[in-house]
Order: structure tokens, then sequence, then C-alpha cells
């Protein structure tokens, strides 16, 4: 199993690497994003689904499945633009993508639920802590061996290296795994009209939070977008209220300890991933490292979340108590935010190491609970929807947080911008400044295309001063909304009940 789930948590880092190549040889420039946003639309929508549908007939053969279809699809990812199908390169990978993340999906929302079949309450903890670090081991792993592949085999290999390790995977788990049964009670039923209703909600979200940063909120076809969405939620939740055998049971948000959980997880996934998308941007355009340089910035804080992850469920597996494990994690990843949010445009290398650090030991230590708890709250009928819906949660937060986060930031970057630029610029000079990334990378160009323009010279030091204060006065907003939402995360975990763990592996019901 962690064989599977590092396949499938190394996908994304390795096809990032090797993305540029792609796009350069199928020619997809032009539908970049959909490389990604077909995985990920496919992948959130496959985690409550197949939890559930393992909750009806058991997991094994679903886990299975869903290993295979992410090995196959693999090989279809890597043999983009050679298969005998009506549709170019790009386009045939773009498919295979959307049917590699169902697979994906299926072992995401499955691995998690699968402990919680497999080990008591009291030793998830240890599980959940390992398990968790595999994300931490894929993000050092990754980047670093799709470079190599693309390097010195092909990008194609950055999606075929999938399939050896995952028939090896596959066959282990065919002889050894073992078939739990489900529940006796649980009505075979599966909730066409929940998924339905799911897929109607998910995808336009996701769509519109992907988009709102190039259009704005205030795009027809972002509003648009979203107030489908908000009908598709209303449909959704009294679909569910209905169903007999519903995706995300709503009894469960009955259940304090659960439901705190399941918001402390959308605020992780707000906190988590809007710091890990816009923290590079810091680093390389405010900085004025280089993105090797930026990169390696990123190990200590990796490092220090997977060795938290561990020990915090040891901790929680040795003592069966979750609770001050979880507020000392949350004070941890908010007061690392805002010792990010305090380093300005002039810190040291060892400094923002340090708060780095933080801030991984806060969420390393943190991350693990929240399934231990949901799991333990869970009855035993309901195990996979309980886990499923933990994972959704926190991708769904991941998302609303970076479109947040990334209005914020460029709202303030723009502002700032258009305050500093004296009367009477050319328009073309100060379009020059409205990627900020590509400023501090091309520095050269920007300073020969400023020299040739009336009054360029004189200005380019004064726009480049405006905009990486601009971009600095962002991130400290950033850095100070991450450290809010991680203080409410804080305040919940100080509500949550702590309900000892049980000492067999699934719930009385």
């Amino acid at each position: 199993m962690i064989l599977t789930l590092l396949l499938a948590a190394m996908d994304q880092t390795i096809v990032g690497t090797a993305m540029p190549r792609v796009i350069s040889s199928l020619n997809g420039f032009d539908r970049y994003p959909w490389v990604t946003t077909a995985y990920l639309l496919t992948s959130t929508i496959a985690v409550p689904v197949f939890a559930k549908i393992s909750d009806l007939y058991g997991r094994k053969w679903l886990y299975l499945s869903g290993a295979i279809l992410f090995i196959v699809s693999s090989w279809l990812c890597g043999a983009a633009g050679n298969l005998p199908l009506p549709l170019d390169g790009m386009n045939q990978l773009i498919v295979a993508r959307g049917l590699q993340g169902l697979g994906g999906g299926a072992i995401m929302g499955l691995t998690f639920t699968i402990i919680g079949d497999l080990f008591t309450p009291a030793e998830r903890g240890r599980y959940q802590g390992m398990f968790g670090a595999v994300f931490g081991l894929a993000s050092i792993v990754g980047p670093l061996a799709g470079g190599w592949i693309t390097d010195h085999l092909s990008w194609r290999w950055a999606f075929y290296v999938n399939a050896p390790l995952g028939i090896v995977a596959v066959a282990v788990l065919y002889f050894t795994f073992p078939h739990v049964k489900p529940h006796p009670e649980t009505k075979k039923v599966i909730d066409w009209a929940g998924i339905a209703a799911l897929v109607a909600w998910i995808v336009p979200l996701l769509l519109a939070l992907s988009a709102v940063n190039q259009r704005g909120w205030s795009d027809p076809r972002v509003s648009g977008m979203l107030a489908w969405t908000t009908v598709a939620l209303i449909a959704f939740i009294i679909i569910e209220h209905r169903a007999s055998e519903p995706l995300l049971p709503p009894a469960l948000f009955k259940i304090p300890s659960f439901r705190l959980s399941i918001v402390s997880v959308f605020l992780l996934g707000m906190g988590l991933f809007g710091m890990f998308l816009y923290l590079p941007l810091y680093l390389q355009a405010v900085l004025g490292m280089s993105a090797a340089a930026s990169g390696s910035l990123f190990t200590p804080l990796v490092f220090a979340m997977i060795g938290a992850s561990v020990v915090s469920g040891q901790i929680v597996s040795r003592t069966g108590r979750y609770k001050i494990i979880a507020v000392i994690g949350a004070t941890g990843s908010a007061a690392g935010m805002i010792m990010l949010a305090l380093l300005g445009t002039a810190a040291t290398t060892s400094a923002i190491v340090f708060d780095l650090v933080i801030v991984g030991l806060g969420f390393g230590c943190v991350q693990p609970i929240f399934n231990v708890v949901i799991q333990n709250s869970a009855p035993r009928a309901q195990m996979g929807a309980a886990t499923a819906s933990s994972q959704f949660f926190r991708s769904i937060g991941s998302t609303i947080g970076v479109a947040i986060f990334g209005t914020m930031l460029l709202g303030v970057y723009h502002s700032g911008l258009a305050a500093a630029i004296p009367p009477g610029t050319p328009p073309a000079i100060a379009h020059m400044f409205d990627n900020p990334l590509e400023i501090a990378r091309s520095q050269t160009a920007v300073a020969s295309q400023m020299s040739a323009q009336p009054g360029g010279t004189a200005l380019l030091p004064v726009l480049l001063a405006a905009s990486r204060d601009s971009l600095a006065n962002g991130m400290h907003l950033i850095f100070v909304a991450g450290g809010a939402v991680m203080a409410l995360t804080l305040l919940l975990t100080l509500f949550l009940p702590e309900v000892p763990l049980r000492s067999k592996a699934h719930a009385s019901e």
C-alpha cells in the first residue's frame, strides 16, 4: 500500500518536472493547464465515490481496480500522440490524465480508509503518520526523478515508470491483501443521484477557481460557474438527506468531533497549499533566489513535516491522546506563518529555513491527527465515506485557498505598482511589470527593452523597486492570512473532544 500510494503521490511532482518537454513535443502550450486540471477534477470526484462504494461492496477489489486503472492510464499518458484515436497528442494526454485521476483518486481515498480496517484506533496514529510521510517523500524524490528521467530517457518514461512498480504492487496486493467484508446491514444501493449532483457541483467549482486569477471574480464565466455551483450544492445536500446510502452521510456531520475535524482539514488545505504554491514566488521574485536555490529551501520544510508526522503518530498510538498534539501542531504552524510574514525583503537564508522548519513541524504534527479522530468517531458501516470526507474537503480547501490567496496577492501587487508608476509612463513599459516572476528571471531583457523607451533607463530602478516592494506586501498579506487560517484551526482544536481511542479495529454500532 505504501508503494501504491507513493506512485500516486509522486506522479504529480514527476509530471510537473516533465511538462515543459511534454508541451514542446505535443505542441500543446495553449492547453497546458488542462493536463493538471483534468487530473484534479476526476481525482477529487473519485475519492468519495470509490470510498462509498467500498463501504457497500468491500475494499480489496476496488483498490486493485483503482491501482490497475492508474497503471494502464499512465501507459496511455506516455503513449499520447501515438494512440490510434481521433485526437491530437495533447488532447490524448488530457483524456488519459482524466482516467489517471480516477485511479489516483481511488488509491488516495481508499488507502487511509483501509488503515481504519486493518488497525485499531489506538494503532492508527502510527500508520497514519507513516503513510502521511509518503507525500513528503514524494515531494522530494518526484522532481529529482522527473528531471533525470526526462533528460536521460524521455518525457514518456515519466509516465511509463509507473508500470513496473505498479505491477509489483498489484501482484503483492492481490496475494496478500485481506478481504474485509462490508458491514452486513449496509444496503447495496449506489447513490447515483448523489454522484451526478457531486459532479455538477465540483466540476464548475474547480474550473471557476482555476480561472479566477486570470479572469477575476467578476468575470461572467467565473461568476456564472460559481452561481451554478451554489445551485448544484444545494441540490446535492437535499439529495444526500434523502438517499438511503449517501456519498457523504449527513449523519456524520452531527458528530461534534467529526464536524470539527472536517472544518479543520478544510482550513489545513487552505493554509498548507496556499503557502506551498506562493512561497517560491516570494523566494525568487522578492529575495532574488534562483529556482534551484528556492527549491532547496523546501527540503528542510519537507523533512520537518515527515519527522513530525511520524513522531506525532507514534505518540498518539502510545498514549491514546491526540488533542494536545493537534493543539501544538496548529500553534506551531500559525506561529511559523506569522514569522514568515515578518521576514520582509531582506530575509537571511537561516531565518527562512528556521521559519519553514517551524511551519513544517506544525503541519506535520497536526495532519495525521484528524484522520485518526474522524475514523474513531465514524461507525464501521461509514468508514470509507468518513475517511474520504477528510481527503475531499482537504482538496477543496486547497483549491479555494490558492484562488483566494492569489486574488489577494494580485490585488496588493497591482495596486502598489499602479501607485508607484509615474504619470505618463508608456503602457508598454507598465505592461512589462505585470508578471513579477518573469521580471526576476529576465532582468537583463527587461533592462534592454526599457533602455529603448524614452526615459526608460532612469525609470527602470524605480519600477524594479516598486515591483519588489509591492510583491513583498502581497506575500506579507498571504502569510498573515495563512497565519489567521491556522489560528482559526487552533481555536477549533481547543474545542475538539478527547474521545478515547477504541481498542477494536472497527467502530461498534
